[in-house]
């Protein structure tokens, strides 16, 4: 069992904003080459590209060994992460990414019932209730009834669920493993556990397109790594605090210059016009 981390809380903070800068750019990329590589053959060569990066970190793992929970924990992600990286893929390409996008927030909706549910954490009334209005959200943008869900809309709920699942195998994994060895762990396991998808639907691809999903397996095990290093770093209430007033008074600030902006533009009220006298009588 590792040692708990130093608190950290702002440094946990930067590693995830590298997190999110590093999969925008991964799915920019992936909306890019669309359906024209199959998602199981996109997923398996992005993760086989990943091995090079990785290699470093699983030199000392292959010397060394792993603890018997570190090595259970890294297979049951490896096959949940699988399915998530398949099904985000297979959404990716059929699906506008305004919708993948919005749909993702949903990630951390599952990870905080997680948390709750399977690692004990306190579950508050404020986070239910952002729960149910992240949900509500979920609902606004699939309409079911009211449209009929495609399939790019289904893999991109089991994307979610299964990614929510991963990382909170990612956050137990940090306490036994460090954040380098985990992320070393899912390249291999996933890359293993796409390679059946792949051959069965497997096209040559262009030189052009690998160079684009080399491309994306260098941002994407980056941001593996940044999001593990940030779930490494325990999170102070005061952050939490701290960035709900941030937001705050960014609405307040947006809602003002909205109502100042308006008044600036709309013109005041006629004047009454002042009585002229009559002239008096002359003599």
């Amino acid at each position: 069992m590792r040692e708990a981390p130093p608190a950290r809380p702002f440094a946990g903070i930067v590693w995830m904003f590298a997190t999110g800068l590093c999969f925008v750019a991964v799915q920019g990329i992936v909306k890019h080459l669309g359906p024209a590589i199959p998602a199981g053959q996109a997923a398996f060569l992005r993760y086989l590209m990943g091995l090079v990066f990785v290699w470093p970190m699983l030199r000392p793992l292959l010397r060394n060994g792993l603890p018997s929970l570190a090595l259970r924990l890294a297979l049951l992600r490896a096959v949940v992460h699988t399915a998530a990286v398949f099904s985000w893929f297979h959404a990716m390409a059929r699906i506008p990414i305004a919708d993948v996008t919005a749909m993702n927030y949903l990630t951390p909706v599952y990870v905080t019932l997680g948390a709750a549910l399977v690692l004990g954490e306190r579950l508050a009334i404020r986070r239910i209730v952002a729960i149910g209005v992240a949900l509500v959200g979920a609902l606004v943008i699939l309409r079911p009834g009211l449209r009929e869900l495609g399939e790019g809309h289904l893999a991109m709920l089991v994307t979610t669920l299964c990614f929510g699942v991963s990382y909170l195998i990612a956050k137990r994994q940090t306490e036994v493993i460090s954040p380098a060895a985990v992320v070393a762990l899912l390249s291999v396991g996933v890359t293993l556990g796409l390679a059946p998808l792949a051959a069965l639907d497997w096209v040559a691809p262009r030189p052009g397109q690998l160079a684009w999903l080399f491309l994306v397996a260098a941002l994407a095990t980056a941001g593996h790594y940044c999001m593990t290093r940030a779930f490494a770093e325990p999170v102070d209430p005061f952050v939490v605090l701290g960035g709900t007033l941030i937001v705050a008074a960014v609405s307040y600030i947006s809602w003002r210059e909205s109502v100042l902006r308006r008044r600036a533009l709309t013109p005041p009220p006629m004047a009454e016009l002042p009585r002229v006298d009559e002239r008096p009588p002359a003599g």
